[in-house]
């Protein structure tokens, strides 16, 4: 009997959002791998063959945009239907991760380095209802999560 790949949706904003979760990539060995961002130039990150998908980049700042991330992320989630979704976040991450959730598929959430003295709005959003809540910064760390386990970068 063959054991099925698990399918991930590793998903993420740009800049070092991308940077962070391109270097776990280790640890999504075994999978049927979906990466998902925001800016199409990044496809050349992942080499040849990788599955890779253009997302619409969002902030709290520009509603419309929000909403048409969040309308984009969700049918890309509905159709997917990944067992796991890993983030490194700011929203379209966050959305991945709620959506992920919501069709039952378990999250994990990685929180920028950047978030040095506390953790991103994401992030701090997501740790409500993540599998696993992940900050690089030990002292962020909390015993209900976020965890710390070391660095990405």
């Amino acid at each position: 009997m063959s054991v099925k790949a698990p399918k991930l949706l590793a998903i993420s904003s740009g800049g070092g959002h991308w940077v962070q979760l391109l270097r776990l990539r280790p640890a999504f060995e075994g999978c049927k791998v979906v990466y998902a961002t925001v800016l199409e130039g990044y496809r050349a990150d992942l080499g040849e063959g990788a599955d890779f998908r253009v997302i619409p980049d969002s902030n709290r700042s520009n509603k419309i945009r929000l909403i048409r991330s969040a309308l984009s992320i969700f049918w890309l989630v509905f159709r997917l239907r990944p067992d796991v979704v890993v983030s490194t976040g700011a929203a379209p991450g966050y959305f991945g991760a709620r959506f992920g959730k919501w069709l039952g598929a378990r999250v994990v959430w990685v929180d920028s380095m950047a978030n040095a003295e506390e953790l991103s709005m994401s992030g701090a959003k997501a740790g409500s209802f993540v599998d696993l809540w992940l900050t690089q910064w030990p002292h962020l760390a909390r015993d209900r999560g976020p965890h710390c386990f070391g660095s990405v970068l």
